[in-house]
């Protein structure tokens, strides 16, 4: 089972590739965005699927026992599934370093994304312990040839929840660099008292500010914030929630609960210079 502190870090991923699938409805309906809104849904939603990818990475690779040098992980089948066997894994318990070593060449996963280069991962305290963190950083990193920078702290808050927060990052692409920053608050409101993870529930908080890669400055910011349900039957999407993305005056603003009943459905509604239109996620 996922660990408190990371299991939900993935849900950044979820949010903006779900914009970015909602604006493409509304493109399909003519109800045209701003082109530069379009780019930086898109770029947002890029973003925030690397980080998870890194996130995951380092989850399944942790150390149980973080004295021991290259010790055995706390669930080998997890690791097994993420890290691609083209790929070595090391750790230091001296600097408390674990670094996963992708090569030179493109090295492929099981879900057929590339990687090559370095993710260093320096922990700071015992992980899963209020207060402790992972300092998550990329050394001529690449993923589907896009070059990705930056860091990642990850900080557990106590109780399930944390935060992440993500410093001077971009990814370099053929049609130009995104760089960004973000900070996300992931609040557990449900499920502490048992171990299972299908009572549990969390409130997702936070905003990022970028220039897209065609050099246009964007803000996307989680209005109200986003519930994860992971009931089944709810956990593909969020429940209630608007995210907005803004590039100067023109505004995208996601609705994941139009109906006000926070249902497990994939109905959302975006609202692009005034005028929503109801969609279907992830069609």
């Amino acid at each position: 089972m996922q660990t408190p502190l990371f299991r939900s870090v993935r849900f950044a991923a979820l949010a903006s590739s779900l914009l970015l699938l909602g604006t493409a409805a509304c493109n399909t309906n003519k109800e045209q965005a701003e082109p530069e809104n379009l780019v930086s849904a898109e770029d947002s939603g890029m973003a925030d699927d690397e980080n998870a990818s890194l996130n995951d990475f380092v989850e399944a690779a942790t150390p149980a026992d973080i004295a021991v040098a290259n010790g055995a992980v706390a669930e080998p089948a997890d690791l097994a599934r993420m890290l691609p066997a083209c790929a070595t894994r090391t750790y230091d318990p001296n600097t408390r370093t674990l670094t996963l070593d992708f090569g030179t060449t493109n090295c492929t996963g099981l879900n057929g994304v590339t990687h090559r280069g370095q993710i260093g991962a320096v922990f700071n305290g015992r992980p899963k312990l209020p207060g402790s963190s992972v300092t998550i950083t990329l050394v001529n990193y690449f993923r589907n040839d896009n070059q990705h920078t930056g860091t990642r702290i990850i900080t557990n808050a106590g109780d399930g929840s944390y935060t992440l927060s993500v410093q001077n990052a971009s990814i370099v692409t053929t049609n130009g660099t995104h760089s960004w920053t973000s900070q996300r608050t992931y609040t557990r409101i449900a499920g502490q008292s048992t171990r299972t993870l299908l009572d549990d529930q969390y409130s997702v908080t936070g905003s990022a500010t970028g220039t897209n890669r065609r050099g246009t400055a964007y803000t996307a910011t989680i209005q109200q914030p986003l519930l994860k349900v992971f009931t089944p039957g709810c956990a593909r999407f969020f429940t209630a929630g608007t995210v907005s993305i803004s590039n100067g005056n023109n505004t995208l603003l996601l609705n994941y609960d139009p109906t006000n009943t926070q249902a497990c459905d994939n109905m959302a509604s975006v609202t692009v210079n005034g005028r929503s239109r109801t969609i279907r996620l992830g069609r």
